[in-house]
């Protein structure tokens, strides 16, 4: 490279940049003459040799970037120059060059008459612009002339013109100006009467104009002046929307919407609203509880207003507690009202503006209001949960500030029903459950209860011990709705509604039920605790002086078997002493007489037997009810408690009357089912129950009194002396067991043994019972699912086995009423191996007979003092009868000789006995008659006969059927068919021992 550089510069020669620096822009890119384009066009060149050669140059002389051409061939140049290479090398690019210009050449021929085309059109444009500028010349020539045509005057008094506009224009603006220097003193004005919309309308028509002469110096402090006072709308309009939230008023609140639709913050309004309406919630319960608290406390201290409103909860005393839960409720209430009545406005307020107009610009225009509207409701709605969130707290907060497990029962029923009213606001406010006030109001009622419960059950076992079982007069019609405890079941309401909305219901005619918020939407309150109607209250289920006042009889328990026992005035109609009329329902002897043996009444409307605590059992079941219906949650601790007292009641009635200690002077008698039981005692062996006697306590009341005294009486407290076993808690949840007032005294023959305490006591828990049957369709509809099969098993296995109490009570009357013992003194004496038919019975029958007629008097004495009823009566008879037929089979069976004219004498002394009887009595059939008639029958039975009938007939006792078979067949059989005979009865007896 260095070589042919100095060679060219020896030569004087220059570098192909300088040879081309030299030549003009012209000869640089010149244009081949046309003999140069007709040779290179005469060449003979093979067009596709042609294209090969365009084809092999590089893509850089191509490109549209200027560069250095020569400087890029001498960069290519190798280190080693070869002077033929460079030759060959140059040889190529000449042809390059000129298949290039060549092509060039070509393409200029063929563009040739277009070139001249377009040279014509531009001569013809050349032309036309010629003649413009000639026009343009006379135009310029003409109006020069016009303009020296016009005057100076005419152009002043144009000018003068001009001047008077602007000047009025000017004068319009400064009366403006003025006007609005004096908005303010308005604006202050229309603030005061509360005309938001007026002042914020003012108020930016005022800035609309100022706008326009904001070019005048004195428009910008106006400016300025007019923010200001926007801003102080604002602030004012706020302290408004705050208002609403205690006292909703309509005029008001639609003022305050109004002005917040002109200002475009419907939005901003509707969360400011929210705002205050919890800030309202927040000030108002804070308040009412410090107003409290302070009035309480008298002149201490303390500085209350500093303290969270939960401690604040913790300072209210048990007298002040309801009236500021009451007016707190009140309070809160016309918080949630006053939203009730927002969401009402707006969904007015939304139905008037969806109407459809025909105003197409009110409808382009109301996109915005549409936007507007949604996200209004969508807050609105969303609010409600909110608010009732808020409300549940802080009630929730004073529910559990205080302990509430001393309250009296009223005044706990008291705050039940409040919240209870409280709870079905927050239902039909927001459809909410009140989760959070159930739980709170659970727990404390659940403490309470447990408290209550245990005291009461303390209480009836104080009234128990100290209960005559004398007869408490009631009406004959009365019933447990007459309770004022039950008079909650008679207003036909759903257990989740409360008292006081139940009164309001049904105090009107049937009609549809308005909700809370419907009937209190202008005026009232839920919470208005109504004056107690003492009058209303009043109970009238107490006859008048032990008995009703129109009784039809003057004795209601008087004795009417006997003609000689009725008093003279008894054997003629009645007649009232006052009107002298003769009543339908009169008595007549005939229909005293019509009556049945058995039943000791005179009373036809038969008087519900019942004592002073049964009363209180049924009032304290009513409370507890009252408690279940309002709070449902509780409702099967509830229905536990309410079990336990009719089971507390039903152990007591056993344990005072169903057990004696008395040993009964009495022969050994089999039982019911035919075994020996021994010697007729109703000392209470080893198992607590079990009383020996005819069968009498059925295995289901056995195994409902062990549960009790299992689960309910504490045992350790009756045996002062024996060791603590079971856990504290435990003993907790028990009571101990009753005992009988000793006024009460059951070892009397002449009271029948206290049968007239024995019938009021009995009577009264089948009374209750009964009571209890009544309920059960409620309490069902109370009880949890999943806890109502304790529910059915209580009624069955503890309710209904009221009245099987009756046999063992009454069974210790009958065992003691009759001289069993003589009668057997008096069989041992007669004769029975005669050899004559008698057709006289024996003496021991008159004897007995004799018993049972002294038992019907003394059943007919107690009877003038309590009425017996029939079931009483017959179960009484039934004892009497059944323990007399098993002390003849007993007496027959103690027989050493017997004839078959001694046979026909016992069943004579039978029948005897069974005909007297049956004069007595109108029990049928006579109880255990088989029994007697069956055994002695059995004396003529032969050998083969008396092996079947010792199998077939259990129910006699050994020595009975041993006695069958020395005595009867003895001088029939010989030895070994007796000892086989009595081995088959020792085999009969063997399982028993």
């Amino acid at each position: 490279m260095q070589k042919i550089k100095s060679l060219m510069s020896r030569q004087g020669l220059k570098s192909p940049q300088e040879s081309m620096a030299d030549l003009s822009p012209v000869e640089s890119l010149r244009i081949p003459s046309k003999e140069e384009l007709r040779e290179l066009r005469e060449q003979p060149i093979d067009p596709q040799a042609e294209q090969e050669i365009i084809e092999s140059i590089e893509e850089v002389y191509f490109s549209t970037d200027s560069f250095d051409m020569v400087q890029h061939e001498l960069e290519k140049l190798p280190p080693e120059l070869n002077l033929q290479e460079l030759e060959e090398y140059r040889d190529k690019l000449k042809r390059q060059q000129a298949a290039v210009s060549k092509k060039v050449a070509d393409l200029i021929l063929e563009k040739q008459p277009a070139y001249v085309k377009e040279l014509e059109r531009v001569t013809a444009l050349q032309a036309n612009l010629q003649l413009a500028a000639v026009i343009c010349t006379n135009a310029r020539r003409q109006l020069s002339m016009s303009k020296e045509g016009f005057t100076e005057a005419s152009l002043g008094l144009l000018s003068n013109q001009r001047r008077r506009q602007l000047l009025t224009g000017l004068l319009k603006s400064l009366r403006t100006i003025k006007t609005l220097q004096r908005t303010d003193v308005r604006l202050s004005e229309m603030l005061e009467e509360e005309d938001y919309p007026g002042a914020i309308q003012l108020c930016l028509e005022c800035q609309k104009a100022a706008s326009t002469f904001k070019h005048y110096s004195c428009i910008s402090e106006l400016n300025s002046k007019l923010q200001d006072t926007l801003e102080q709308i604002e602030e004012q309009l706020d302290v408004a929307l705050s208002k609403t939230c205690k006292h909703f008023d309509v005029s008001h609140y639609t003022k305050v919407q109004l002005a917040y639709t002109l200002l475009g913050k419907t939005q901003t309004a509707m969360d400011q609203l929210h705002m205050h309406f919890t800030q309202a919630i927040h000030n108002t319960v804070f308040q009412v509880v410090l107003g409290y608290v302070e009035l309480c406390a008298g002149n201490a201290d303390t500085k209350f207003q500093k303290m969270q409103y939960k401690d604040l909860c913790t300072h209210i005393t048990l007298d002040s507690y309801i009236p500021c839960l009451t007016d707190l409720c009140k309070a809160l209430w016309e918080v949630m009202v006053s939203y009730h009545r927002t969401m009402q406005w707006h969904e007015e307020h939304d139905k008037h503006e969806a109407t459809p107009t025909a105003d197409g610009a009110a409808a382009a225009e109301s996109d915005d209001s549409v936007v507007d509207r949604s996200y209004v409701k969508k807050k609105l709605e969303h609010g409600l949960t909110r608010i009732w969130q808020d409300v549940q707290l802080k009630v929730k907060a004073y529910i559990l500030g205080t302990d509430m497990s001393n309250f009296k029962y009223d005044d706990f029923i008291v705050v039940l029903d409040v919240i209870s009213r409280l709870m079905q606001v927050g239902e039909e406010f927001c459809g909410s459950k009140s989760e959070v006030l159930q739980e709170s109001i659970k727990r404390q009622s659940v403490n309470y209860f447990k408290n209550y419960h245990r005291a009461r059950l303390e209480e009836l076992r104080m009234f128990l011990e100290n209960e005559t079982w004398e007869l408490c007069p009631v009406k004959s019609n009365f019933n447990i709705a007459q309770l004022h405890e039950f008079k909650f079941m008679g207003q036909c309401r759903s257990p989740s509604v409360s008292p006081s909305r139940q009164a309001v219901s049904s105090a009107g005619p049937v009609q549809e039920e308005l909700s809370l918020f419907q009937q209190y939407h202008q005026e009232g309150n839920p919470f208005e605790m109504p004056a107690e109607n003492k009058e209303e209250e009043t109970e009238d289920v107490l006859a008048s002086n032990g008995y009703e006042s129109d009784e039809l009889e003057k004795s209601v328990y008087q004795d009417y078997d006997s003609d000689s026992d009725v008093p003279e005035e008894l054997k003629q109609d009645y007649v009232d002493e006052q009107t002298g009329d003769v009543p339908l329902k009169s008595a007549s002897r005939e229909t005293i007489r019509s009556k049945k043996k058995s039943d000791y009444n005179l009373n036809k409307t038969n008087a519900p037997i019942l004592t002073n605590t049964t009363l209180n059992v049924i009032r304290l079941v009513g409370k507890y009810m009252q408690m279940m219906n309002i709070l449902k949650p509780i409702a099967f601790d509830v229905i536990h408690c309410v079990s336990q007292l009719f089971d507390y009641y039903l152990y007591a009635v056993y344990t005072f009357f169903g057990r004696n200690d008395m040993p009964v002077p009495s022969p050994s008698l089999p039982t019911h089912g035919g075994r020996d039981a021994g010697p007729v005692r109703v000392v209470g062996p080893a198992c607590l129950y079990e009383s020996s006697g005819l069968g009498l306590i059925s295995s289901r009341l056995r195994t409902t009194l062990n549960r009790i005294q299992e689960s309910l009486i504490d045992m350790e407290a009756v045996a002062e002396n024996a060791p603590v076993h079971g856990a504290a808690e435990d003993r907790k949840e028990k009571v101990p067991s009753p005992h009988l007032s000793q006024l009460v005294v059951l070892t009397n023959s002449g009271t029948l043994y206290g049968l007239a305490q024995r019938v009021v006591a009995t009577e009264s828990l089948v009374f209750l019972a009964e009571q209890f049957e009544s309920l059960q369709s409620h309490l069902d509809t109370m009880m949890p699912a999943a806890k109502k099969p304790f529910l059915q098993q209580f009624y069955s296995q503890t309710v209904s086995t009221a009245s099987e109490l009756r046999k063992p009570i009454y069974w210790v009357v009958a065992a003691k009423a009759i001289d069993y013992e003589q009668m057997l003194l008096l069989m041992a004496g007669v004769k029975w191996d005669i050899r004559e038919i008698m057709s006289q019975h024996n003496v021991y029958v008159d004897v007995l007979l004799k018993e049972f007629e002294d038992f019907n008097k003394r059943l007919q004495d107690v009877s003038r003092h309590v009425r017996i009823p029939l079931p009483v009566s017959n179960v009484l008879w039934e004892h009497c009868i059944r323990l007399a037929n098993r002390t003849l089979v007993e007496g027959y069976a103690n027989v050493k000789k017997c004839s078959n004219e001694g046979r026909a004498l016992m069943q004579l002394d039978f029948q005897q006995f069974l005909m007297k009887l049956e004069k007595l009595t109108d029990l049928r059939p006579i109880p255990d008659k088989e029994f007697v008639e069956t055994y002695i029958k059995a004396y003529y039975l032969t050998e083969n006969d008396m092996e079947q009938f010792i199998k077939n007939h259990r129910e006699y006792s050994m020595k009975q059927l041993a006695n069958l078979v020395n005595v009867c067949l003895g001088s029939h059989i010989n030895k070994k068919a007796r000892q086989k005979l009595l081995a088959a009865i020792d085999d009969i007896d063997r399982p028993k021992r």
